[in-house]
């Protein structure tokens, strides 16, 4: 039979879903998962094996490209360890002209150690090339994180950039603020134009001492991502700088979903609110339509999942929220930022982080009901389902939520495996990374420790095929040409996994 010609595929992703032996911290282990236990009891299952820190993105990127990829991040920290940053061409032409021009040079970027969005070694190492290029004048508008590090942590980080700044002999913190105004990714420009007003007008709580101004926050109940922001000044009502005409800005996440609104509205020309015109060089490629400067330009994945699904004709539906957009399409696609002919999205607007705890489910009901609706319009094709709420819940160190997220979740599975069951299909379940099998106490300084043997599941679900047996010792670079296997479709040379079906 040609499945994806006659009946529909799903692929369902549940991110956060990790499979370890300790019950300790463990909200999949402790949830009530009647269905996804009685699944994975009846149909063919095994687990893969994976890094503890792989993380969302890199997980979505490894499925959809059938293959191990490098992330940007370890691009860049292998540039950095390597010396080889000092030979980017971007940067240094960049630095040599704002040098020539004697025009000052902006830095941002979130003030970090985590490496999930940003890299504070990359900041070190971009103020040490400005110096030896000659710059004068370098000025550090840096993002406070608190969710990917502890939080009430960023006046080490703050306190950390001041000692190297003083030992490369340039830079000055010229304004702070927390990720929620700075980083948003969700189309709240009230918040960027928080951000974007501190750096280009000086609007903000006016601060002598930035480690003093982020404790003072700490004193008044306000955590890192939510500081409000702060503006250094020199001498009384005189920032230390803002945004001029023709300056350097050089933006040092090498994440991009968090920087696009803050890079759009400082950097690229809009007539509705026009902004001082400066030359920008962004680290990574944050959205192509910029055509701004790119320090490192991506890595696409060719012979990627999406290519292979476009060649076969092969209607394919994207269902997740927003907050997870980009990693079934971006990621997915190879890091590519433009999407296939035959490709759909529906995302459902992912809540306000401060609504979580009392919406552990968040939309995984109504990401259930899209793709219920989806498979009984469509008769075939192909639906990628993300379910994301147990490991944003799991985000927040609360296990208890994080055990409901979970036993949400085991509910809609049942609802959207039953559909597609029930129309002859079949579907394949596992997890881009880990993350609920060991949740992280919010608040404190030691995580609990990762178990060694963490892996993420793969169930292959089909009725017509109930006896099937999946192979172990499998990785995530496996999911797709079992898929692809399971459509009857050759995998592209360019995926070194293998189908992990037996017989």
């Amino acid at each position: 039979m040609s499945l994806h010609r006659d009946r529909p595929l799903a692929l369902i992703i549940l991110d956060g879903w990790g499979v370890s032996s300790s019950r300790d911290r463990n909200a999949i282990a402790q949830a009530h998962t009647p269905f996804y236990d009685a699944i994975r009891n009846r149909y063919a299952s095994t687990t893969l094996a994976v890094g503890g820190s792989a993380g969302a993105e890199m997980g979505h990127r490894i499925i959809g490209a059938g293959r191990l990829v490098r992330s940007d991040a370890s691009r860049i920290a292998d540039a950095v360890s390597t010396g080889a940053i000092l030979k980017n061409d971007v940067l240094l032409s960049a630095l040599a002209r704002a040098a020539s021009a004697e025009q000052a040079v902006h830095f941002v970027g979130l003030l970090s150690d985590s490496g999930v969005h940003s890299s504070q070694e990359t900041l070190f190492a971009l103020l040490r090339m400005a110096k030896t290029s000659g710059v004068r004048e370098a000025f550090i508008h840096g993002i406070l994180d608190g969710r990917d590090v502890q939080p009430r942590t960023a006046d080490i980080y703050v306190e950390a950039l001041e000692i190297k700044m003083a030992d490369i002999g340039l830079g000055r913190i010229a304004s702070l603020c927390g990720r929620f105004y700075a980083m948003d990714s969700s189309d709240h420009w009230e918040r960027t134009a928080r951000a974007y007003t501190m750096m280009v007008h000086g609007e903000g709580e006016r601060c002598a001492d930035a480690v003093t101004a982020v404790r003072a926050s700490f004193l008044r109940g306000i955590s890192d991502e939510f500081i409000s922001p702060l503006v250094l000044e020199k001498a009384v009502d005189k920032p230390v700088a803002t945004l001029k005409n023709d300056d350097l800005v050089i933006f040092f996440n090498h994440r991009d979903e968090g920087m696009r609104q803050l890079v759009r509205s400082i950097a690229v020309p809009d007539y509705a609110s026009p902004g001082p015109r400066i030359e920008a060089v962004c680290l990574t490629e944050y959205d192509p339509e910029f055509r701004l400067a790119v320090a490192f330009g991506p890595e696409t994945s060719g012979g990627c999942l999406a290519e292979v699904l476009e060649a076969e004709r092969l209607a394919n539906f994207r269902i997740t929220e927003t907050a997870r957009s980009a990693h079934v399409t971006t990621f997915f696609n190879g890091a590519a930022h433009s999407s296939m002919d035959r490709e759909r999205h529906l995302f459902l607007q992912t809540a306000d982080i401060g609504i979580i705890g009392s919406e552990p489910e968040s939309k995984s009901f109504k990401i259930a009901d899209a793709a219920i609706r989806g498979v009984e319009a469509t008769a075939n094709g192909l639906f990628i389902v993300n379910f994301p709420a147990a490991a944003i819940a799991a985000e927040t160190g609360d296990l208890a939520k994080t055990v409901e997220a979970v036993q949400f979740i085991d509910t809609c599975l049942e609802g959207v495996v039953g559909q597609i069951c029930k129309r002859n299909g079949a579907v394949l379940i596992t997890a881009s990374h880990c993350g609920c099998e060991n949740v992280m106490v919010s608040g404190t300084s030691d995580p609990v420790a990762e178990p060694a043997d963490i892996s993420v599941p793969l169930l292959v679900v089909d009725p017509a095929d109930a006896g099937a047996r999946l192979a172990p010792g499998g990785s995530p670079a496996d999911i797709a040409p079992t898929l692809l296997g399971i459509l009857g479709v050759e995998k592209p040379a360019e995926m070194t996994g293998r189908d992990l079906r037996i017989g």
